[in-house]
C-alpha cells in the first residue's frame, strides 16, 4: 500500500489556509501552523485530523523546529503551501509608513516562507519529489499606495517562487506560484462591502468574489500532479482581474 503523502500548509487556522487546509486533508497528512488562534488551529485539527504547530513564520528558530516536527511525525514531506501572511496593522500612505510596519510586514510574508522553503526543499530534494506552492496576491504587480509594504513583500515572495523554480525543477521539485485576487477572509472584513461594491461595478470579468475553496481547488490541482509539466507556473485565482479589464 502506498504511504500516504504529506503536506505543511503554514497560516492554516484561518482564511485561504484553512480552506487549503480541508481540501488537502482529503489526501494528504497535514501539518497547518497557527501563529496566534489556538482555538481556530484545535477546530481545524477536530474538523480534518491535521497535526497543528504553532508557528511564527518570522522566526528562523520556528521555522527550523516545525521542519523538525514534521520529520519526526511522518518521515517525509511532499507538499508545502507557503500561505503565512499579514496585512500591515494600520493602512498608512507610503509617505507615512513606518520601518516598523515594513519590517513586521517583510519579515512574515517575504523573508519567513523563503527561508522555510529553504528548509523544504533541501528535504525534497534528498528525496527526489516534491511541490511547492507560494500564495502571492494580485499585490504582487498591482500598486496601493497605502499598503506598499505588502504589496512589496508579495512582489518580492513572487521572485522567490520564480528562482525556487529554476533551482529545483531539475532535482524533481516542482514551484509553483498562486495569485489570489479578493478572496472574502478576515483580512479584507472591514473592506469587503466597498469590494462587493467595486465587483458589482465591473471590477472583475466574474462578478463574484473570491472565495477560499477557489484557491484550495488550484491548490488540489498541483498537489494531483496535473501541472507536473508547467514548474514554476504563475496560476491566476482572481476571477480575471489580471486581465485588467476597467
Amino acid at each position: 500500500m502506498k504511504e500516504q503523502p504529506v503536506a505543511i500548509i503554514t497560516g492554516a487556522s484561518r482564511g485561504i489556509g484553512r480552506g487549503i487546509a480541508i481540501e488537502i486533508a482529503r489526501t494528504h497528512r497535514v501539518v497547518a501552523t497557527y501563529r496566534g488562534r489556538l482555538d481556530a488551529a484545535e477546530s481545524l485539527r477536530e474538523e480534518t485530523g491535521a497535526a497543528i504547530f504553532q508557528c511564527d513564520i518570522s522566526s528562523g528558530a520556528d521555522r527550523a523546529a516545525l521542519i523538525e516536527f514534521t520529520r519526526e511525525r511522518f518521515g517525509r514531506l511532499d507538499l508545502l503551501v507557503n500561505n503565512a501572511g499579514i496585512a500591515p496593522r494600520e493602512r498608512r500612505d507610503v509617505l507615512e509608513a513606518t520601518e516598523e510596519s515594513f519590517d513586521e510586514v517583510i519579515s512574515t510574508n517575504l523573508k519567513g516562507p523563503h527561508f522555510l522553503t529553504q528548509l523544504a526543499a533541501d528535504w525534497m530534494a534528498r528525496q527526489g519529489s516534491g511541490r511547492i506552492v507560494f500564495i502571492t496576491s494580485i499585490s504582487a504587480y498591482t500598486s496601493s499606495v497605502n499598503r506598499a509594504e505588502y504589496c512589496i513583500s508579495k512582489a518580492g515572495l513572487s521572485m522567490s517562487a520564480m528562482v525556487y523554480a529554476d533551482r529545483l525543477a531539475p532535482v524533481g521539485v516542482l514551484v509553483f506560484e498562486l495569485r489570489p485576487g479578493i478572496i472574502r477572509t478576515d483580512m479584507i472584513a472591514k473592506v469587503e462591502e466597498s469590494y462587493d461594491e467595486k465587483i458589482r461595478s465591473g471590477l472583475l470579468p466574474q462578478r463574484r468574489m473570491g472565495e477560499a475553496a477557489d484557491v484550495a481547488k488550484a491548490v488540489r490541482a498541483i498537489a494531483d500532479g496535473l501541472l507536473d509539466y508547467s514548474a514554476g507556473q504563475v496560476l491566476d485565482v482572481d476571477g480575471g482581474f489580471h486581465l485588467r479589464i476597467f
